[in-house]
């Protein structure tokens, strides 16, 4: 009586690597909201609202983004869902829609997240086309992802003529505005935010302090029209120059840099100035990681 050998399918499946597991809708979408509470809960940050103080408004704090948070949390689940069945441009902006008006009737009529819902929101559908496809999450993959599958749709959509304030400040001033930012795979989160948020944790830093040091990065280089919708381009440009000469001077990581950035904040609350695109642009950034699984946790 012979013996018998392995069966060699099962050798191979044994020394096979385990294959990676991509996240899904509910991952994606769960690292969106979480990523919004990341932006939420840093501080100090010029102007915006934290746990700690309202910045430069006067009609929302910390609560009021918590309401919105939890009436938005369905939605990047949703959008991710629809970027996994390559639903076109025309569904992620009903999607959007939809969210917009649970975020008013969270907050009563306040805009906390707006922003976040149109580039999160695009950056979760774009996760979730990626995801389906089999391609890992990483930055350059989700970039090409967006541009691919919608890229057309927000060209075109640059060309609407704009009606909230954010896109007539752009138009008024000669800005990029954050229709041509998404047009173009937003090239200040992947060329500036996420660089700067990885590149500080890497070099060591807290991460309280690589995220203040990723925000100053984008508020430096961002056509912020949240800055220029409550400042004009004095406002703008006053913040750039302000984000430069902070990092300029070694950023947060250096001794005494926090409270440098939180000089920063309450000059920026007495002036009434309020970088909510750079806000939008760190909130991703932290999602970017997370989705990616690079460690923000």
């Amino acid at each position: 009586m012979g013996l018998s050998l392995p069966r060699r399918t099962g050798l191979r499946r044994a020394v096979q690597a385990p294959r990676t597991v991509l996240p899904g809708p509910q991952r994606i979408g769960r690292a969106a909201t979480l990523a919004l509470h990341d932006e939420l809960a840093l501080a100090p940050k010029p102007g915006l609202v934290s746990f700690v103080d309202s910045g430069s408004h006067d009609d929302m704090d910390a609560h009021t983004f918590m309401r919105s948070l939890f009436a938005l949390r369905h939605y990047f689940v949703q959008i991710a869902a629809l970027g996994g069945q390559g639903a076109p441009f025309e569904a992620l902006q009903r999607a959007g829609i939809e969210a917009e008006a649970r975020m008013a009737a969270a907050t009563g009529g306040i805009n906390t997240h707006r922003g976040a819902i149109f580039t999160l929101g695009l950056l979760c559908a774009a996760a979730g086309a990626a995801a389906r496809a089999g391609d890992a999450l990483q930055p350059s993959t989700l970039r090409a992802t967006l541009r691919q599958h919608w890229g057309d749709a927000l060209q075109a959509r640059c060309r609407r003529t704009p009606t909230l304030p954010g896109g007539l400040a752009a138009r008024r001033h000669g800005l990029r505005s954050a229709s041509q930012e998404a047009a173009l795979g937003f090239p200040v989160l992947f060329e500036t935010a996420v660089p700067a948020l990885a590149g500080g944790l890497r070099r060591g830093l807290g991460v309280q302090q690589a995220r203040v040091d990723a925000l100053f990065s984008v508020m430096a280089v961002l056509d912020d029209c949240n800055l220029a919708h409550r400042g004009g381009m004095a406002g703008l440009r006053h913040a750039q120059q302000a984000a430069r000469g902070f990092l300029a001077q070694g950023g947060a990581g250096r001794p005494g840099g926090l409270e440098a950035a939180q000089a920063i904040h309450r000059d920026f609350v007495a002036r009434r100035l309020s970088p909510g695109g750079a806000a939008d642009m760190l909130a991703a950034a932290c999602w970017v990681l997370r989705v990616g699984a690079a460690g923000l946790r």
